[in-house]
Protein backbone atom coordinates (compact mmCIF):
# COMPACT_ATOMS: atom_id res chain seq x y z
CA UNK A 1 0.00 0.00 0.00
CA UNK A 2 1.20 3.47 -0.97
CA UNK A 3 1.65 6.13 1.40
CA UNK A 4 -1.10 8.12 0.27
CA UNK A 5 -3.83 5.56 0.29
CA UNK A 6 -2.21 4.89 3.84
CA UNK A 7 -2.86 8.59 5.21
CA UNK A 8 -5.91 8.53 3.82
CA UNK A 9 -6.91 5.82 5.66
CA UNK A 10 -5.91 6.75 9.13
CA UNK A 11 -7.27 10.66 8.36
CA UNK A 12 -10.99 8.71 7.66
CA UNK A 13 -9.88 6.56 11.19
CA UNK A 14 -9.41 9.83 13.03
CA UNK A 15 -12.58 11.62 11.52
CA UNK A 16 -14.67 8.54 12.45
CA UNK A 17 -13.76 8.73 16.19
CA UNK A 18 -13.71 12.00 17.01
CA UNK A 19 -17.17 12.35 15.34
CA UNK A 20 -18.06 9.78 17.62
CA UNK A 21 -16.05 11.53 20.64
CA UNK A 22 -18.26 14.75 19.55
CA UNK A 23 -21.54 13.22 18.10
CA UNK A 24 -21.84 11.34 21.42
CA UNK A 25 -20.98 14.18 23.96
CA UNK A 26 -23.92 16.03 22.51
CA UNK A 27 -26.42 13.33 22.56
CA UNK A 28 -25.62 12.49 26.78
CA UNK A 29 -24.90 16.09 27.23
CA UNK A 30 -28.78 17.01 27.67
CA UNK A 31 -29.51 13.62 29.46
CA UNK A 32 -26.86 13.70 31.72
CA UNK A 33 -24.39 17.09 31.65
CA UNK A 34 -21.93 15.82 34.53
CA UNK A 35 -21.34 12.29 32.99
CA UNK A 36 -21.36 13.24 29.26
CA UNK A 37 -17.69 13.49 29.12
CA UNK A 38 -16.46 10.53 30.21
CA UNK A 39 -19.52 8.59 28.53
CA UNK A 40 -18.32 10.06 25.13
CA UNK A 41 -15.08 9.06 26.03
CA UNK A 42 -15.78 5.16 27.11
CA UNK A 43 -17.67 5.11 23.24
CA UNK A 44 -14.46 6.13 21.67
CA UNK A 45 -11.88 3.87 22.84
CA UNK A 46 -14.52 1.09 22.55
CA UNK A 47 -14.62 1.80 18.96
CA UNK A 48 -10.77 2.44 19.50
CA UNK A 49 -10.17 -0.88 21.02
CA UNK A 50 -11.91 -2.55 18.07
CA UNK A 51 -10.39 -0.68 15.22
CA UNK A 52 -7.15 -1.51 16.98
CA UNK A 53 -8.17 -5.26 16.84
CA UNK A 54 -8.18 -5.12 13.18
CA UNK A 55 -5.33 -3.27 12.37
CA UNK A 56 -3.94 -5.78 15.34
CA UNK A 57 -2.58 -3.45 17.24
CA UNK A 58 -1.64 -3.75 21.03
CA UNK A 59 -2.59 -1.65 24.21
CA UNK A 60 1.19 -1.19 24.17
CA UNK A 61 1.09 0.47 20.45
CA UNK A 62 -0.78 3.67 22.58
CA UNK A 63 2.00 3.06 25.72
CA UNK A 64 1.06 1.07 27.87
CA UNK A 65 4.32 -0.70 27.67
CA UNK A 66 5.45 -3.43 30.08
CA UNK A 67 7.39 -2.76 33.11
CA UNK A 68 9.30 -5.97 32.93
CA UNK A 69 12.34 -4.55 34.54
CA UNK A 70 12.56 -2.96 38.84
CA UNK A 71 14.69 -0.03 37.08
CA UNK A 72 11.70 0.67 34.37
CA UNK A 73 9.16 0.37 37.81
CA UNK A 74 10.90 2.18 39.83
CA UNK A 75 11.49 5.08 37.33
CA UNK A 76 7.98 5.55 37.12
CA UNK A 77 7.50 7.23 40.48
CA UNK A 78 9.81 10.13 39.61
CA UNK A 79 8.67 10.82 36.09
CA UNK A 80 5.05 10.58 37.59
CA UNK A 81 6.15 13.36 40.17
CA UNK A 82 7.76 15.51 37.48
CA UNK A 83 4.46 15.32 35.15
CA UNK A 84 2.52 16.16 38.40
CA UNK A 85 4.78 19.25 38.67
CA UNK A 86 4.17 20.09 34.82
CA UNK A 87 0.43 19.75 35.50
CA UNK A 88 0.16 22.28 38.51
CA UNK A 89 2.87 24.35 36.88
CA UNK A 90 0.31 24.62 33.43
CA UNK A 91 -2.34 25.19 35.58
CA UNK A 92 -0.67 28.37 37.50
CA UNK A 93 0.97 29.26 34.42
CA UNK A 94 -2.60 29.79 32.62
CA UNK A 95 -4.60 30.92 35.48
CA UNK A 96 -1.91 33.52 36.70
CA UNK A 97 -1.05 34.68 33.51
CA UNK A 98 -4.17 35.00 31.98
CA UNK A 99 -5.45 37.26 34.52
CA UNK A 100 -2.04 39.22 34.05
CA UNK A 101 -2.82 39.72 30.92
CA UNK A 102 -6.48 40.70 31.54
CA UNK A 103 -7.91 37.40 29.26
CA UNK A 104 -9.79 36.32 32.30
CA UNK A 105 -9.61 36.33 36.11
CA UNK A 106 -8.23 33.91 38.31
CA UNK A 107 -11.97 32.91 39.44
CA UNK A 108 -13.13 32.63 36.27
CA UNK A 109 -14.97 29.02 35.00
CA UNK A 110 -15.52 28.31 38.70
CA UNK A 111 -19.27 28.39 37.77
CA UNK A 112 -19.01 25.46 35.61
CA UNK A 113 -16.73 23.24 37.72
CA UNK A 114 -19.48 24.37 41.05
CA UNK A 115 -21.92 23.05 39.13
CA UNK A 116 -20.56 20.12 37.74
CA UNK A 117 -18.73 18.99 41.33
CA UNK A 118 -20.21 21.05 44.05
CA UNK A 119 -21.98 18.19 45.20
CA UNK A 120 -18.94 16.79 46.27
CA UNK A 121 -18.15 18.44 49.40
CA UNK A 122 -19.03 16.41 52.35
CA UNK A 123 -20.49 13.86 50.18
CA UNK A 124 -18.11 10.83 50.61
CA UNK A 125 -19.86 8.89 48.19
CA UNK A 126 -20.33 11.49 45.37
CA UNK A 127 -16.09 11.94 46.22
CA UNK A 128 -15.33 8.28 45.85
CA UNK A 129 -17.18 8.22 42.51
CA UNK A 130 -15.60 11.43 40.86
CA UNK A 131 -12.67 9.93 42.33
CA UNK A 132 -13.04 6.28 40.50
CA UNK A 133 -13.60 8.27 37.57
CA UNK A 134 -10.48 10.55 37.45
CA UNK A 135 -8.26 6.97 37.98
CA UNK A 136 -10.29 4.81 34.52
CA UNK A 137 -11.96 8.34 32.40
CA UNK A 138 -9.74 10.81 32.95
CA UNK A 139 -5.97 8.96 33.56
CA UNK A 140 -6.53 5.81 31.49
CA UNK A 141 -9.40 7.35 29.16
CA UNK A 142 -7.92 10.42 28.30
CA UNK A 143 -4.15 9.22 28.49
CA UNK A 144 -4.79 6.59 25.91
CA UNK A 145 -7.05 8.21 23.25
CA UNK A 146 -4.87 12.21 23.26
CA UNK A 147 -1.28 11.18 24.45
CA UNK A 148 -0.98 7.48 23.11
CA UNK A 149 -3.36 7.18 20.49
CA UNK A 150 -3.38 10.37 18.48
CA UNK A 151 0.20 10.97 18.84
CA UNK A 152 0.34 7.36 17.58
CA UNK A 153 -1.66 8.26 14.60
CA UNK A 154 -0.59 11.48 14.06
CA UNK A 155 3.00 10.48 13.98
CA UNK A 156 2.09 8.27 11.53
CA UNK A 157 0.45 10.49 9.20
CA UNK A 158 3.06 13.46 9.21
CA UNK A 159 6.48 13.72 8.09
CA UNK A 160 9.11 12.04 10.71
CA UNK A 161 10.70 15.63 10.84
CA UNK A 162 10.68 18.44 14.43
CA UNK A 163 7.61 20.37 12.95
CA UNK A 164 5.73 16.79 11.95
CA UNK A 165 6.54 15.87 15.37
CA UNK A 166 5.31 19.28 16.90
CA UNK A 167 2.15 19.15 15.47
CA UNK A 168 1.63 15.26 16.97
CA UNK A 169 2.08 17.05 20.16
CA UNK A 170 -0.57 20.73 19.49
CA UNK A 171 -2.92 18.70 17.76
CA UNK A 172 -4.02 16.50 20.45
CA UNK A 173 -3.36 19.23 22.91
CA UNK A 174 -5.98 21.49 21.55
CA UNK A 175 -8.39 18.55 21.71
CA UNK A 176 -7.87 17.96 25.11
CA UNK A 177 -8.70 21.68 26.09
CA UNK A 178 -11.36 21.76 23.90
CA UNK A 179 -13.09 18.76 25.40
CA UNK A 180 -13.03 20.21 28.77
CA UNK A 181 -13.96 23.87 27.44
CA UNK A 182 -18.01 22.84 28.14
CA UNK A 183 -17.66 23.61 31.84
CA UNK A 184 -14.67 25.26 32.34
CA UNK A 185 -14.89 28.12 29.49
CA UNK A 186 -12.31 29.61 27.43
CA UNK A 187 -9.62 29.51 30.30
CA UNK A 188 -10.30 25.51 31.01
CA UNK A 189 -9.75 25.08 26.75
CA UNK A 190 -6.40 27.34 27.34
CA UNK A 191 -5.33 25.84 30.88
CA UNK A 192 -5.85 21.81 29.96
CA UNK A 193 -4.09 23.10 26.40
CA UNK A 194 -1.21 23.71 28.02
CA UNK A 195 -1.26 20.67 30.32
CA UNK A 196 -1.68 18.55 27.37
CA UNK A 197 1.28 20.25 26.20
CA UNK A 198 3.13 19.39 28.91
CA UNK A 199 1.60 15.78 29.11
CA UNK A 200 2.75 15.38 25.61
CA UNK A 201 5.76 16.74 25.67
CA UNK A 202 6.99 14.40 28.36
CA UNK A 203 5.51 11.80 26.47
CA UNK A 204 7.83 11.70 24.16
CA UNK A 205 10.66 12.25 26.77
CA UNK A 206 9.76 9.13 28.22
CA UNK A 207 9.88 7.14 25.31
CA UNK A 208 6.31 6.73 24.92
CA UNK A 209 5.62 5.37 28.18
CA UNK A 210 2.20 6.40 29.27
CA UNK A 211 1.62 4.97 32.69
CA UNK A 212 3.63 7.77 34.14
CA UNK A 213 1.54 10.33 33.00
CA UNK A 214 -1.18 7.84 33.73
CA UNK A 215 -0.58 7.87 37.36
CA UNK A 216 0.32 12.01 37.18
CA UNK A 217 -3.23 12.87 35.83
CA UNK A 218 -5.34 10.68 38.04
CA UNK A 219 -3.06 12.16 41.29
CA UNK A 220 -3.97 15.78 40.68
CA UNK A 221 -7.50 14.60 40.09
CA UNK A 222 -7.68 12.85 43.15
CA UNK A 223 -6.12 16.00 45.37
CA UNK A 224 -8.47 18.33 43.39
CA UNK A 225 -11.45 16.63 44.48
CA UNK A 226 -9.87 15.58 47.59
CA UNK A 227 -10.14 19.75 48.34
CA UNK A 228 -13.11 20.14 47.07
CA UNK A 229 -14.59 17.30 49.53
CA UNK A 230 -12.68 18.93 52.11
CA UNK A 231 -13.75 22.48 51.10
CA UNK A 232 -9.91 23.41 51.08
CA UNK A 233 -9.00 27.05 49.73
CA UNK A 234 -6.65 25.81 47.49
Amino acid sequence: MSASPARAGLLAELAILVTVLVGTKLIFDPIVWRYAGPISLLCTLILLASIARLRRERWRDFGLVPLRSWKSRLLVVPQALLGMAAIIASGAAAALGGDALGLWSVTEGEAGIDARFGDMQGNLSVYLGWVALAWTSAAFGEEIFFRGYLFNRFGQIFPKVWWGTALAVLLPAIGFGAVHMYYQGVRGLVTTGLIGLAMGTLYIAYKRNLWPLVIAHGAVNTLSFTAIYLDLDV
